[in-house]
């Protein structure tokens, strides 16, 4: 395979590797350590800002590498959820989701550094939290720190949520659909040059 060819997931992220690996597209993982923190307010425009952020930092080490960098956030009655900081934010986090709706938003970013092309793009899911006791918070609460809003649709011992409308693989973190769409748009560029 040509070096222009290669595809960098910037991300360590076990579900995002595992989604990636269902598309048969050859990879490479590279983790992206950038900051996450923003005034974005918008999540749409916060979420593909993140990715871009991933997937620029490893592009500027490999620029004939296509990068996939990918951010998500949860947010409910307005507030923005990212990663929770400690056990004690993880439980905020569950208490606020606790019984309500509210939505995942992912951006995915592809950028190929030397021709300075990026695409980008945003899914949203609504997903509906379960309203469990207190205690079932506590047991909760602190499981899944790496993780937006501190829960994990995915794990099948998480009773957390109870309904998704939406795409799944981008409650999870990688909306195959828009990562697909990534893909042929770079193709489509590079038979264009």
């Amino acid at each position: 395979m040509k070096a222009e060819r290669t595809l960098v997931l910037a991300s360590q992220s076990p579900q995002r590797l595992k989604l990636l690996k269902s598309l048969r597209v050859p990879f490479r993982v590279i983790p992206a350590r950038v900051s996450e923190r923003s005034r974005e307010k918008d999540p749409r425009k916060l979420v593909r800002l993140l990715a871009l952020r991933k997937a620029s930092a490893i592009g500027r080490r490999h620029p004939d590498a296509l990068v996939l960098g990918a951010d998500t956030i949860v947010v409910c009655r307005g507030r923005i959820l990212g990663k929770p900081k400690n056990r004690r934010d993880g439980r905020l986090m569950l208490d606020l989701l606790n019984g309500r709706w509210h939505r995942v938003y992912t951006g995915v970013a592809l950028v190929h550094r030397r021709s300075r092309t990026a695409w980008l793009e945003a899914a949203v899911s609504r997903v509906k939290a379960r309203l469990l006791t207190s205690e079932a918070l506590d047991r909760l609460a602190g499981k899944h720190p790496d993780k937006a809003g501190g829960y994990a649709v995915q794990d099948h011992h998480d009773p957390f949520i109870e309904k998704v409308v939406g795409a799944m693989d981008n409650v999870i973190g990688l909306p195959l659909a828009n990562v697909r769409s990534l893909i042929r748009k770079a193709a489509r560029h590079r038979s264009s040059r």
